[in-house]
């Protein structure tokens, strides 16, 4: 099983969202970017270094939020995701197709992968509730 991190990034009560690019196994499904753990990285270090990878911004790391495990065919992994906070940086799409900034009440609209969709539910129900 592979650890992979998933920022929860907010700006303005809104949520980062980013949309795979073609040719990507999981092609034109959203996800709360973040990517795989390396050797020796804590999950905080790997989010801000992927932010910085993919989209060339910098975030601070806050509090962990919950972890998803799901098999796709090609890998299973473990989806930590983590509330975070945008501190500087002009976005570019690095890995991406496309971002958008979003409100909880919009998350269910958006066709999600599938680690990805129990975040995305619990950030939906925690702001219903």
């Amino acid at each position: 099983m592979k650890t992979v991190t998933a920022a929860i990034l907010t700006l303005n009560d809104k949520i980062l969202i980013a949309k795979r690019k073609k040719g990507d196994v999981l092609e034109d499904k959203w996800e709360f970017p973040g990517g795989k753990i390396e050797p020796g990285e804590s999950p905080e270090q790997c989010l801000k270094r992927e932010m910085m990878e993919e989209f060339g911004v910098e975030i601070e790391v806050k509090d962990f939020f919950c972890s998803s495990i799901f098999r796709y065919q090609h890998i299973e992994i473990e989806l930590l995701a983590y509330h975070a906070v945008y501190l500087q940086g002009d976005f570019q799409l690095n890995a991406h197709a496309e971002i958008q900034w979003v409100t909880n009440e919009e998350l269910m609209k958006f066709k999600f992968s599938e680690a990805d969709i129990p975040i995305a539910q619990k950030l939906y129900e925690y702001n219903i509730s």
